[in-house]
């Protein structure tokens, strides 16, 4: 292995902060990349694939997720976290993940007729049985990958990911301009993930030994069975919404929640889905000491609030004019959806945070219980709401996120050793910024009424944006402070080194 990072305990504080920060830059910078071109892809993909196909795929897609976390079983997570991995260790991961992967291919492609009944739908068994090899493509990653993040070299992720995802674009447009249908979006995962492995094996530039160790895989596994649970929990409750949907509502409204959970996921990607990878490292590097935790934490959550409300608040105000724009259309219908689904977003924002904090202090089994509770409640609300339509699903989305909030700062305050106030305390400015700039949005939306709709949603953005920054500086002006003492670190932190200052050290 090249370019390694210094042990464990080695870095400076203000080192470690000046890598979590470009980390976060790189990945957010990635996901731009990304999403901005997605949103040329999925325009082309939504104005010539139907919501059956766009349902079929996502009815597919729930099931994969739980192949793919047996192949790695939590391994990675836990090469991330360690205090000192070496080539044994990394050695049983991977082999364990490669043989792994190839079983579950299999089981993959002779379970697909199942799945199809329980779906209802023929047309998913061909595509989920060619889909399974996605299986075996991220399960070769998984080591390189974790690696990387270990490392920190957020930069190289963020390269290979771009490559991967713009290239899996062209290949998805190509496959449905020539008449290849649902299977344009086969296609993109495919090439996606391909890629992602292929670039990792050469910019970690690690091999392993013949070596496999009973003893190593016995403690990876002991870490790993309750990174396990978390995401089994969560890839059950997709399952099970997608499939309670379906059978009640059809693969259409299927397919239209499905559009209005991605332009929702997009705003998240774009804001806040580097905070994971990242804060797990970063918080692993300091969970020795308690104090520079809390103090590191609390930064944290305040900048995340304050980085990732403005957008969430965008999307719940303008949706019903941002989806005819991106997606055509024929998809009306999401609109509300996702407007109710962004207000439940800005409930959970600190939830990414969260997930990093118990992850790099070696916690999962709490997170666990965490999120089986509330997995259990969203699929629930489900259920009860599904006879009433998306709207009503969506509500009751909303329902479990306050619930979900609330029940956080408790959990987050016992495993820091401080109050649930002072844990609550950030969502107070949040929920300031977000009701303030939201209804000056909306007023916007109201009086724009005779303005091209690309107009209206540039206005009502420059409005949010404006009012928001102004709530921030009224009620909490040390998180622009701190943004700021950041940015001019962003550009060249993987460069050269920053002078530490006191203030860097808190």
């Amino acid at each position: 292995m090249t370019e390694r990072q210094p042990p464990v305990g080695t870095q400076a504080p203000a080192s470690i902060g000046r890598q979590a920060a470009s980390g976060v830059l790189w990945l957010t910078v990635q996901k731009w990349a990304i999403r901005v071109t997605g949103f040329v892809t999925i325009a082309v993909l939504t104005r010539f694939l139907s919501p059956e196909e766009f349902g079929t795929v996502a009815a597919a897609s729930t099931v994969l997720p739980f192949f793919y976390l047996l192949a790695d079983l939590g391994f990675a997570a836990y090469i991330v976290q360690a205090q000192k991995p070496d080539q044994r260790m990394l050695s049983t991961g991977f082999w364990f993940s490669v043989a792994a992967g190839l079983l579950l291919t299999g089981a993959l492609v002779l379970s697909a007729p199942l799945v199809g009944l329980i779906f209802h739908s023929e047309q998913i068994v061909p595509v989920m049985q060619v889909l399974s090899l996605a299986v075996m493509f991220t399960a070769g990653a998984s080591v390189p990958m974790a690696l990387l993040r270990r490392e920190m070299r957020f930069r190289a992720i963020a390269a290979q990911g771009s490559i991967a995802a713009i290239v899996a674009q062209v290949v998805a447009i190509t496959m449905t301009l020539t008449g290849f249908g649902v299977w344009a979006l086969v296609g993109q995962t495919l090439t996606s993930l391909l890629l992602v492995a292929v670039l990792a094996w050469f910019v970690a530039r690690w091999r392993p030994s013949f070596s496999f160790s009973v003893g190593e895989f016995l403690t990876m596994a002991r870490f790993g069975s309750k990174v396990l649970a978390v995401e089994f929990v969560a890839m059950g409750r997709a399952w099970a919404e997608a499939a309670i949907i379906s059978s009640t509502l059809g693969l259409g409204a299927l397919g239209y929640l499905n559009i209005a959970q991605r332009l929702v996921l997009i705003v998240q990607d774009l804001t806040g889905a580097a905070l994971v990878p990242v804060s797990t490292v970063a918080f692993a590097r300091i969970r020795d000491s308690s104090d520079r935790l809390r103090s590191a934490y609390v930064r944290a959550l305040r900048m995340t609030y304050a980085a990732m409300s403005p957008i969430l608040t965008l999307v719940a105000v303008a949706a019903p004019l941002i989806i005819p724009i991106v997606f055509g259309d024929g998809w009306g219908q999401s609109a509300s959806v996702a407007q109710i689904l962004a207000i439940a977003g800005l409930m959970v924002v600190g939830a990414t945070l969260d997930h990093g904090l118990f992850y790099g202090l070696g916690k999962p089994g709490q997170w666990f219980v965490y999120a089986l509770i509330i997995d259990v409640c969203t699929v629930a609300a489900t259920a009860i709401t599904a006879q009433w339509g998306l709207v009503a699903v969506a509500v009751g989305f909303l329902v479990v996120a306050v619930l979900a909030t609330a029940s956080r700062w408790f959990l987050v305050s016992k495993l820091l050793q401080t109050s649930p106030k002072t844990v609550a305390g950030p969502f107070g400015f949040l929920t300031a910024a977000a009701l303030t700039s939201g209804g000056a949005g909306w007023g916007v939306l109201l009086i724009s009424t005779d303005l091209p709709p690309i107009v209206r949603i540039a206005l009502i953005g420059i409005t949010v944006l404006a009012v928001h920054l102004a709530v921030v500086r009224l009620f909490a002006r040390q998180v622009i402070d701190d943004l700021a003492g950041y940015l001019p670190r962003f550009r060249w932190a993987t460069r050269v080194r920053i002078p530490s200052t006191p203030k860097e050290r808190s």
